[in-house]
């Protein structure tokens, strides 16, 4: 009786260490796929803050509170089933599906361009200035663009660990879907509410406090605008990267290789990931003036059609 015991304690032993490896498996594959993602991560984080510009103070928290509910909706409701199924029984859509969302990063990042050349830009007018119709408005466009964003990170982030089984993979885009949106909108709250905390630093009675609570809200609209501007140079650079990175895989390497001689020319490290970086900029840029040429093409020719209807 006694040798049973000891046998089955050793079995439970042994699956217990089974269980832990598969664990530190499981964790380690989550690492490298977040890793692998952190490119559309800096860009989401960088995106979000321009749809709460011009907000009352009040309303900021909540109006992130209720992006962010809306980006885990995408990842597990939306995303998640579609990106599961579609690398069980069809892989090789993934590419396309990740080139798709990589052009239209390339689209919205030109659009900005055109805008601020032009001087206006989508997220001028202000929720305070239209109301509770105009908030929930840019809320449900930065729902639209995580959904983008989302996308990217998620099948990215398939991807790195495709050769796991599936409950293995379940879990590891679960982890990786949670994790991200509590750290994308976690930083995204800290940034938007800097200046109020500044200015409850400032009203403190040490004179360190107020000198950093003083910092802080001066800064704070300087550190915005350089956000914005990171946020759309990371929508071109991840989207151009994206298709580059997808041609290759489809069998048009040109386009990549000339990127990848040029990284090799100026050795790997820093200075090769800022010229790959540079490059897949330029080429989303390209890429994306196009999308927005042939966009403004079709709205005008589907406008003279409503006139002459």
């Amino acid at each position: 009786m006694a040798g049973g015991l000891f046998a089955l304690l050793d079995d439970v032993a042994v699956l217990a260490k089974m269980a832990a490896a598969s664990i530190d498996d499981v964790g380690a594959a989550t690492g490298r796929a977040t890793a692998k993602a952190a490119g559309v991560v800096v860009d989401d984080t960088a995106v979000t803050p321009q749809y709460v510009h011009g907000v009352t103070a009040d309303r900021e928290l909540p109006m992130i509170r209720k992006i962010a509910v809306g980006s885990v909706r995408n990842k597990l409701l939306i995303i998640l089933p579609v990106a599961l199924v579609l690398s069980q029984f069809l892989p090789g859509l993934l590419t396309p599906i990740l080139m798709v969302g990589g052009s239209y990063l390339c689209f919205e990042g030109a659009e900005k361009v055109w805008g601020r050349i032009r001087g206006h830009d989508h997220h001028d007018r202000t929720a305070v200035e239209d109301g509770p119709e105009a908030e929930r408005s840019m809320v449900s466009g930065a729902i639209r663009t995580d959904l983008i964003l989302s996308a990217e990170i998620m099948v990215i982030a398939l991807n790195e660990v495709a050769h796991e089984p599936f409950l293995s993979r379940l879990v590891i885009l679960l982890v990786v879907a949670l994790v991200i949106t509590v750290a994308v909108y976690g930083v995204v709250a800290l940034i938007v509410k800097l200046d109020d905390i500044g200015l409850g630093l400032a009203q403190r009675s040490s004179t360190f406090a107020q000198r950093v609570g003083r910092g802080l809200v001066t800064g704070t609209p300087r550190l915005l605008a350089v956000i914005s501007v990171v946020g759309v140079a990371a929508m071109l650079w991840v989207g151009g990267h994206i298709v580059l990175n997808g041609l290759d895989e489809l069998g048009w390497h040109a386009p990549y290789d000339l990127v990848h001689h040029l990284e090799e020319v100026v050795h790997h490290g820093v200075q090769g990931w800022l010229v790959n970086t540079a490059l897949s900029l330029v080429f989303g840029l390209l890429l994306g003036g196009v999308l927005v040429l042939l966009w403004n093409g079709v709205s005008r020719v589907r406008r003279g059609f409503s006139g002459k209807s």
